[in-house]
């Protein structure tokens, strides 16, 4: 299985990827206990990999409170936990989505200063352009921030779509930025992409298919506009990970050798071959080994001189997206990392174009590349607090005499024998007296009580072997499923189809930890249940060095007193799930109808922070309103039943106030829980 594929660790700095293992490891055991006398916050940044995923903005301050250093390395930073503190205080509840866009800004500056790194290396006598695609994540407020960024580099937009071109056509305004006009296109949007020469924008339209050249010619001879033009090619060269379909004969988008040169040939009889100038590829988002960027530039670059031997006047070579980014801090070829840094890619790109471009003696394209994962990931943090617990029978075996029934007795008996010799046999056998006891239940020949003690047994047999396996330096391929068969289950405050919907669609690891308590040992394993009334809205797949793990290591719940209620009341305690700022935002569904987070965008000063923008989450109202309900009218439904069940004597009327006033005000709510 893909999850199961071994993480092969290469130095950072390489150019070339390690050659994945043929072999399999032993399986280590990922929750030992510490050993040391007391627990400390470098505990807490091994175990939750902090350090490998979240450098060079992401730490653990001596508090035990992760910090948010938004300019990177280059000073200044934020305490995670007192900033939600201090959010809450301001009437913004959890869950909230945080954006931070000093890391947008960092992210673009670093992206342009490795490719302006490797020109100079290569003394590549072109330069780059990059272009954010707007599909990542569309939200206005970051992309007002990602052209203002991007100003100084000339950065531009990626448009995959009609409404897509809309946004960049509006935002984008600086001079000497690229639009390239990605997607299924149709009459329409061809020639408002063209008509948008005429406003000062460079727009190249990339043609996916062969329809889209016909509509480009009739559209330039109509307009009198001579547009720029781009194909999209489909390499040969596969991906890997979850995107590898994207490239060869049968991906989604792209033309293939031969309709390349019948499209050459089809501009060269319009009289427009002059208009092309751009060859774009993609070999799938998030690809984690550096070996198949190369391999798909190699080819890229071989087309571009071709196409330019043929006459076309070639100025542009788009690589695509698939820049990664690493989820999991291993540095390797595993699917939610890379074995590669952002430098080696820009180095690579260069080095090949240039030599394919030197070989035939044609000039360098002005390079291009779509990143948008890599820009966008790191730049939010979603947080979210923990309701509540589910956990197994705590280790308190009941009371056996000799009076009990054989089953209890044998059971019983089993749970006294348990020691590190024995523990992986033994645990076959608790197994087997437990199936014992529901058969003998259900014939009738055990009590409800027998079966509560077989069943305080059973458990207890599972803590005391749980207690050796976590101590062992290898897990048995048989108790592998003990852990998360012992895990807590941590009710979160969050809908995952909402704000993390690729974590339960494909799977996809991101980082989650605690962002405070992190100079206490955490002695719980736990799985996280959202509050959708699914199945599946759970993550049970969490980040480790040398695979996936299936529970997360959390803290006990404390309770405090609660002096405004006059009782005790659970300590508030956060999660947060870093690096998913791309994609995530706009591809969540309305399941359960819990709508989108509160998002504060917050901005570094010298005196610490300020709050940019505050974009409220939705309202019951609101998601109400999606699925086409009017708030008049239900709260009108509702007064009319009240009026009828006061005429019935079922209610009083200081009850039907009661119940409309809670109705009318729930409306106006967030849809999460307070």
């Amino acid at each position: 299985m893909e999850l199961q594929s071994i993480k092969t660790e290469v130095k950072l700095g390489q150019l070339s990827p390690s050659e994945p293992s043929n072999s399999t490891p032993p399986k280590s055991n990922p929750t030992l206990p510490s050993t040391q006398k007391s627990w400390t916050i470098e505990d807490s940044e091994k175990l939750y990999r902090i350090l490998g995923w979240g450098e060079p903005y992401f730490a653990i301050n001596s508090a035990g409170h992760v910090t948010v250093s938004p300019k990177g390395d280059r000073g200044g930073s934020l305490d995670l936990y007192e900033l939600v503190e201090s959010l809450k205080r301001r009437n913004l509840g959890l869950p909230l989505l945080i954006r931070f866009p000093d890391i947008l800004e960092d992210r673009i500056e670093r992206l342009n200063a490795c490719f302006a790194k490797a020109i100079a290396r290569y003394k590549y006598p072109g330069d780059y352009r990059g272009v954010y695609p707007v599909k990542c994540n569309q939200e206005r407020h970051l992309i007002e921030d990602l052209v203002r960024f991007g100003q100084p580099f000339k950065f531009g937009l990626e448009a995959g779509s009609k409404p897509e071109l809309l946004i960049a056509l509006a935002m984008l305004d600086t001079p000497g930025s690229l639009l390239i006009c990605n997607g299924y296109k149709d009459r329409n949007y061809i020639e408002t992409a063209m008509f948008s020469q005429r406003l000062g924008h460079t727009p190249i339209i990339v043609m996916e298919q062969l329809e889209e050249v016909y509509t480009a010619i009739e559209a330039s001879r109509h307009l009198g506009i001579k547009p720029i033009l781009g194909i999209r090619a489909k390499l040969s060269t596969k991906g890997m990970g979850r995107w590898c379909g994207t490239t060869g004969d049968r991906a989604k988008f792209g033309l293939t050798i031969p309709e390349m040169i019948q499209v050459v040939n089809d501009l060269k009889s319009a009289d427009l071959l002059d208009c092309l100038q751009l060859l774009h590829f993609h070999i799938g988002s998030q690809i984690s080994s550096i070996s198949v960027i190369k391999d798909a530039i190699r080819e890229a670059s071989q087309i571009y001189v071709e196409l330019s031997q043929l006459g076309a006047k070639m100025k542009y070579l788009d690589v695509g997206g698939g820049l990664g980014i690493d989820y999991d801090g291993s540095k390797t070829n595993f699917h939610a990392s890379k074995n590669y840094n952002m430098q080696n890619y820009a180095n690579d790109i260069v080095a090949e174009v240039k030599e394919a471009c030197d070989e035939r003696k044609i000039s360098v394209p002005t390079l291009i590349s779509e990143s948008g994962r890599a820009i966008a990931s790191h730049q939010s943090v979603l947080v979210f607090d923990v309701l509540g617990t589910s956990e197994v029978p705590p280790n308190s075996p009941p009371s056996i005499t000799e009076d009990d029934h054989l089953i209890l007795r044998n059971l019983f008996e089993t749970y006294q024998v348990i020691n590190p010799d024995n523990y992986q046999e033994v645990y076959h056998d608790a197994i087997q007296f437990k199936e014992e006891a529901i058969s003998l239940f259900n014939f009738g020949y055990l009590s409800l009580s027998d079966r509560a003690k077989v069943e305080q047994l059973f458990w207890s047999c599972c803590h005391k072997i749980q207690e050796i396996v976590r101590v062992s330096e290898y897990v048995p391929d048989d108790l592998e499923d003990l852990e998360k068969m012992m895990a807590s289950i941590y009710y979160i405050n969050l809908s995952v189809f909402k704000s993390a919907p690729d974590s339960w669609a494909i799977d996809q690891l991101f980082p989650i930890m605690p962002i405070h308590r992190l100079d206490e040992e955490p002695t719980q394993r736990g799985t996280l249940a959202d509050l959708t009334c699914d199945s599946d809205g759970k993550i049970n797949q969490f980040i480790d060095l040398r695979d996936v793990k299936s529970v997360l290591e959390l803290h006990s719940l404390r309770e405090i007193e609660d002096k405004s209620q006059g009782k005790k009341a659970v300590e508030p305690y956060y999660l947060a799930l870093f690096l998913g700022g791309a994609y995530q935002e706009i591809m969540g569904n309305l399941h359960n109808l819990f709508g989108d987070t509160h998002v504060v965008h917050i901005k570094l000063t010298p005196q610490g922070y300020q709050i940019e923008h505050v974009v409220k989450g939705d309202t019951m109202t609101e998601v109400l309103g999606y699925v086409q309900y009017d708030a008049e009218d239900l709260i009108e439904n509702i007064r009319r039943q009240a009026e009828l069940a006061l005429q019935q004597n079922k209610i009083t009327i200081e009850e039907s106030q009661r119940l409309l006033q809670n109705y009318e005000s729930s409306l106006g709510r967030y849809t999460y829980l307070s």
